[in-house]
């Protein structure tokens, strides 16, 4: 049965359903972003394991230009002191056609808006008020405008504004006491890394990774700090934390830095309302070590299609079992790796690295653990 869908939030994650459902079905969307334009500017980076990759070559990211994205070959890690632990091989998750890709998060999402931009998406598209009439659901804007739809799908980030209007149980996102910077490095800065691989370093209550963004050689670089207290002015006492630890690391934050607070969803809830879906960061918010952000948008957006192309009965429990359970499994993981990325015992980190440097090898331990969520 045709459907009127309203997605609100043209981030990955409703960028990406809104080309399914463009590409792929006749139902009718509209696409509402409260921001009064989408943000193309240079960005930060992310990465794409195979899991979402192979979902985005179904609405055409094979064709995208290929000198704007990099397939690093594996990820070797360090110590602080940038002394080399041991390395993955990436490429044993690669199929010819599906490869891990690493690319500015503004490619992405330029690619995205290409085929919806015009007559699907509006913006400057605030919600202030909803109602249910006629077994439809009724969406007022700030502008006074309004949209009735026959699903509500919320895909504006962990602090979804559309929750409030549809949920009466909260799930305040939580601060995880770290903070992120980040900045774009033109070159290695004489640091001792594989530019072709992803580079993680481990320190004491912080890590770094550094990776390829495209064929320019340009690096993305993301530094995560334990600290209880976010002060975006002043940068300099959490990168002190860094180069305190390594002094011939200054070098690499020397550039125009951006830095945001870390925030988790401390539970997975269900939408109470049976024509209201989560996906994204709106159904669960997960920390940035498994590098699974947006792919878990992509897949999250994909896996909810999925189930109204098929005209699937009772669509809200399956898609809220079936995302739950995955979501769990990269939770766990992410979490663990936060964990382990910041010992500050010497001797936890010569324990951690010993191991890391025993299961990178094991194909057992590395299918079990990455392979379940990159071969989804």
């Amino acid at each position: 049965m045709k459907k009127k869908f309203a997605i609100i939030g043209a981030g990955i994650a409703g960028l990406t359903l809104a080309n399914f459902i463009k590409k792929n079905s006749e139902h009718d969307f509209m696409l509402y972003e409260k921001q009064e334009s989408l943000s193309l500017d240079e960005g930060y980076g992310i990465q794409l394991s195979t899991n979402s990759v192979n979902i985005l070559n179904l609405i055409g990211f094979s064709k995208i230009n290929n000198d704007k994205i990099f397939h690093p070959k594996g990820v070797d890690f360090y110590n602080i002191q940038n002394k080399k632990i041991c390395d993955l091989d990436l490429m044993q998750f690669n199929t010819n056609k599906i490869q891990y890709t690493t690319l500015q998060r503004s490619t992405l999402i330029e690619f995205l808006k290409d085929d919806v931009y015009t007559q699907h998406l509006r913006f400057g598209k605030k919600i202030k008020e909803v109602s249910e009439l006629k077994g439809k659901v009724l969406i007022k804007f700030d502008d006074n405008t309004n949209d009735l739809v026959d699903i509500v799908v919320a895909a504006d980030g962990i602090f979804s504004n559309t929750r409030t209007f549809f949920e009466k149980k909260k799930n305040e996102p939580k601060f995880k006491k770290a903070i992120a910077i980040r900045t774009i490095l033109k070159s290695k800065s004489e640091l001792n890394i594989d530019e072709e691989k992803i580079s993680l370093m481990m320190g004491k209550n912080c890590h770094i990774v550094i990776y390829p963004l495209n064929k320019n050689k340009e690096l993305n670089l993301v530094s995560i700090i334990r600290d209880k207290k976010y002060n975006p002015d002043n940068l300099k006492p959490l990168v002190d934390k860094i180069i305190s630890q390594n002094p011939n690391l200054e070098k690499i934050f020397n550039g125009d830095l951006k830095s945001w607070p870390l925030y988790f969803t401390p539970q997975i809830l269900p939408s109470s309302n049976s024509k209201v879906f989560y996906i994204g960061d709106a159904f669960n918010g997960f920390l940035p070590t498994l590098a699974q952000g947006a792919g878990q948008s992509i897949e999250s957006a994909y896996e909810l299609f999925n189930l109204f192309k098929e005209d699937k009965a009772d669509v809200q429990n399956t898609y809220f079992k079936e995302r739950s359970k995955r979501a769990k499994i990269v939770r766990k993981r992410s979490n663990l790796n936060f964990f382990a990325f910041h010992f500050s015992s010497s001797i936890m980190q010569a324990i951690r690295n010993f191991l890391i440097k025993f299961l990178v090898k094991r194909r057992s331990f590395i299918d079990s653990y990455l392979g379940r969520v990159y071969k989804n």
